[in-house]
Parts: structure tokens; sequence; C-alpha cells
């Protein structure tokens, strides 16, 4: 959530915001419009309430005929002020709804435009030559088929369409990527967590996920709770509605969790193989900071994004995203896209966003600072989205007879096996 005090003093830049995402600035005129019936009902309470305070003062001091007058109006007031508490609380329940709506302000350095718009900022690694290595590529689900890796026919058996087995050799990849991971994050001093895939709706929509994003997480009816759709959510949420002290201050974490998400809206894009599934285990970095810190934070993450996918020995490139693209807690969001040599083209597989004070404010997280109780910044950055990297990694290390090569990195996670060779 922005800060409030915007929508009064400064309405032109919320609506340069809207634009620059791609979104109408007609909600800013409903909030104007809003902010002033809340304002108005506010005072009209006041107001009431004061006759109401001086009246029973006048009561306790007037006798007979004057003092019957008086409680008549007395009670006449106590009506209006319980009818001006009902009337200000819903105006103001309005106003907060209608703010609620509107995206985190986007970063200046953000390139405008959509999807398509975003800015390279640096390439890292050189895809292969497989024509001059002399054999044609096979794709990740071939190669995960030949090993033994990936079963997608039983996953949709059991569960349907985008579901998957990792079997073998995969799963123990799965756990290897995981656990490298992890190593990492602790090596860079991220306090590691497991929280529970299972939230609140306050957590999934204090986070922003229940606006834009809403139809692609997944609720559960009887329980009011949602799956989330990475470990994000419960990140952000861990310490809602807590003061947190500025020297304890930036607090950094790594969350493994299972992420599900419908995938709303992408049907016919990437649905053979396990790139864009319902289901995928990650691990997500997450950092509450002093405001004043975020960028510099925000770059730490980036750090780690590439120090992981360089282990990997990955061809990867770095994309400052556009503003058009942008979900709606982000300010500024960098993807690091692995190449997919089938694909003849780089795909995303992880990002890191500055959320700035946006999640904080809705989620009442604060610091206690030198200048006073204010919101903090969080960020997120994903280290590794599982079934991604699996696809880069086999796809990128394979070999002419099927079998793929194991960066060193990854090597004493699988007990020491330089090679991955079909079944």
């Amino acid at each position: 959530m922005i800060d409030p005090k915007l929508v009064r003093t400064d309405p032109d830049t919320i609506r340069d915001n809207l634009s620059a995402r791609g979104e109408s600035p007609d909600v800013v005129d409903e909030l104007l419009a809003a902010d002033a019936e809340r304002r108005a009902a506010i005072a009209e309470f006041e107001r009431v309430r004061a006759e109401q305070k001086a009246m029973g003062k006048e009561v306790a001091k007037a006798q007979g005929e004057q003092k019957q007058a008086l409680l008549a109006r007395t009670k006449e007031l106590a009506g209006q002020v319980k009818a001006g508490q009902e009337s200000a609380n819903a105006a103001d329940a309005r106003f907060e709804e209608l703010l609620r709506r509107l995206p985190n302000l986007v970063s200046a350095e953000s390139p405008r435009g959509g999807e398509d718009d975003f800015t390279v900022l640096e390439t890292i690694g050189t895809p292969r030559d497989f024509a001059a290595e002399g054999f044609t590529p096979k794709d990740h689900l071939e190669l995960g088929e030949l090993l033994g890796a990936i079963d997608m026919e039983r996953g949709a058996k059991v569960s349907g369409s985008r579901f998957y087995f990792l079997t073998g050799v995969g799963a123990e990849l799965e756990l290897a990527l995981i656990n490298l991971a992890m190593t990492k994050a602790r090596q860079w001093g991220l306090t590691a967590m497991i929280p529970p895939a299972l939230v609140k709706p306050s957590a999934m929509e204090g986070t922003g996920f229940l606006g834009q994003a809403a139809q692609d997480v997944y609720h559960l009816d009887n329980d009011d709770l949602y799956l989330v759709g990475t470990a994000e959510v419960p990140l952000a949420a861990y310490h809602s509605e807590e003061i947190l002290e500025a020297a304890s201050l930036p607090l950094h974490y790594a969350g493994y969790s299972p992420c599900y998400r419908r995938e709303a809206g992408s049907y016919g894009k990437d649905t053979r193989g396990i790139f864009r599934v319902h289901w995928f285990d990650k691990v997500e970095m997450f950092t509450y900071c002093d405001p004043a810190d975020a960028e510099a934070e925000h770059q730490r993450l980036l750090e780690h994004e590439k120090d992981f996918l360089q282990a990997l020995e990955l061809p990867f490139r770095v994309i400052d995203v556009a503003t058009g693209d942008l979900g709606l807690s982000a300010a500024r969001k960098f993807d690091c896209e692995a190449w997919v040599p089938t694909q003849d083209k780089y795909r995303e597989v992880t990002s890191t966003s500055n959320c700035t004070e946006f999640q904080a404010r809705r989620l009442q997280i604060r610091g206690r600072f030198a200048d006073g109780v204010r919101p903090v910044a969080t960020l997120n950055g994903t280290l590794c989205a599982v079934t991604r990297i699996i696809v880069a990694l086999l796809e990128n290390h394979q070999q002419a007879d099927g079998s793929v090569r194991v960066p060193a990195a990854l090597q004493p996670y699988l007990a020491g096996r330089e090679v991955l060779t079909p079944q």
C-alpha cells in the first residue's frame, strides 16, 4: 500500500504511475472523492460528539424543565453520534478499499513499457554451439525420460495436466539443488526457514497476491486458507503487526517451500515438460530493511542469484523489467533468464523485486528508527525455482549420447557424480 498522504498531496504522481503500468488512472479521482467524503464524515462525527460531551456537562448543572429538555437533546445527539460513527467507518473503509487497489509506485530507474520493453543489463556466459559440436540438442523432457528423471504421464494420471513426478536421479537432482542453494544462503548470512505453505487471507492480501494475481492462487474454501505460490508470502507475513528494532535490520531469510500456481491464462504456453507447472519447490530469499538501504539490498539479492547460476555454469542474462510487467507490489524487478537451447531463447529462472514500503504498510510491519516508528522496506528474490533450473541444467549440460554433465559445484550433493547417464 502506498502512503495515503500522496492521494491528497500528489495525485498526479499516482496517475503517472498507473499510466506507466498500463493501467487506467481513473481510480485516483475515485480516491480523491472517497477521501473528501471520509474527511467530511469524520468532521461531522467529531462535531456531534463534541456537542454531546458539552451537553453532558450542562445536564449535570440543570434542573427541572431545562434538564428534561437537555436530556431529550442528549438522547437525540446519542443517535446522531452513533450514525456519524457508522458513516465515518463506512467512508474510511471505502477509502481503504480503493487505496489497496493501487499498485506500488514504480522506480524512476525502471524502463517504461510493456512485457517486451525490458532492458538487458548484462549477459553472462556464452550459449553452446551444438551444431559445431555435431549434434542436435534434445529438450529437457526427452533427456529427463532417458535419465529416468521425469515422469509426466503418471503425473497427469495422478494429479492432472501440468503435474509430474521427479524420479530416481530427478528427485536426487532436486535435493542437490535445494541443498546447494541453502548452503550458499547460509554462507551469505541468510537465516534458513521452512515456512508453512498454507496461509490466512490476511497474509496473501497483505503481500499483494489477491489483487491482479488472484486468479492464479489456490483457495481452500472449507478452511479459508490459501496455498502459497511462493515462500515470499509467509516470509513477508512472518513479522506482520510487529515493530522491528533498527539495530536488528537488515533481516535476511531463505525459505524453502512448495509453490502452487493455477497458471491461469497460460493455456497453450510451455505445455511440454516441467517449465510451467502447477506445483514446484523453490528457495526464496527475503529481506526486511530500512527503506534507505532498499536499493543496495536489491543489488545484494541480484548478486546472490547471479552467483548461484554461475555456480551451475549456466549462460544467462539479467534484465531490468519494464513498468508494465511489474507485479502489484514491486517498484523495480530484475529477472535472470537462463538460455534454453531447444527454445533458442532466454527464459526467466529467477527474479528479485524491491517492494519498498508497500507490503510493510499492508502488513503493518514497522521499524523503530532514530526519527521515529515507520514502515520498513521488504524485498524478495528467487534463489532456486527447482523445475526451471532442472530444465536449464539438462539442456545446457547435455552430451551427444544423452548423458548430462554435472557442474562441479553440484557434484558434492550428488555423491560425487560427474555425469548423469541414461538408464
